[in-house]
């Protein structure tokens, strides 16, 4: 993925491609920061970049995800695969069942791999949640997740310099 991101650099500023790459469901935040760093950015840039790329979808993923989760789970092709998803996504956010819009900014906004802004919100959704509060929790997860991978980046560059 990233060598398709890569490819885009001759056509797109490299502020777009790093808002682009964290859109996506794999790299999202946590990958488009140290991605952003390594294009030439400054940390507080990719990490802004960054927040702003992952909750791009929110609203997207939040109003399109069930209506199509529902219909492939109408098809002999992907009904098993759409009804893994929602197991793995309800799995996963039990705290969010728990503590609720705590609950999604924590798991938004603690960088683990599947507990990006895709699948909060993807859960946030599930569990019946309102979009102001999903949209809201996913956000500040956001900033937090930010914030965490912003400070382990430059502790990273920091030390590379230092030796």
């Amino acid at each position: 993925m990233s060598e398709f991101l890569l490819g885009l650099k001759p056509y797109l500023d490299v502020h777009v491609i790093v808002i682009l790459a964290a859109m996506l469901p794999i790299i999202e935040l946590r990958g488009a920061i140290p991605f952003g760093i390594a294009l030439g950015l400054n940390p507080l840039s990719a990490t802004a970049l960054s927040i702003l790329g992952s909750t791009i979808p929110v609203p997207f993923i939040f109003f399109g995800a069930r209506p199509v989760i529902n219909y492939l789970m109408k098809t002999k092709l992907f009904k098993n695969k759409a009804g893994r998803i929602i197991d793995r996504t309800i799995r996963k956010s039990g705290g969010v069942k728990k503590y609720g819009f705590l609950g999604l900014l924590l798991f938004v906004g603690i960088p683990l791999p599947g507990t990006g802004a895709w699948t909060g919100t993807l859960a946030g959704d599930l569990l019946g949640m309102r979009f102001k509060r999903v949209f809201s929790a996913v956000f500040l997860g956001n900033v937090l997740a930010g914030i965490i991978v912003y400070l382990i980046s430059y502790a990273a560059i920091s030390s590379i310099r230092f030796f």
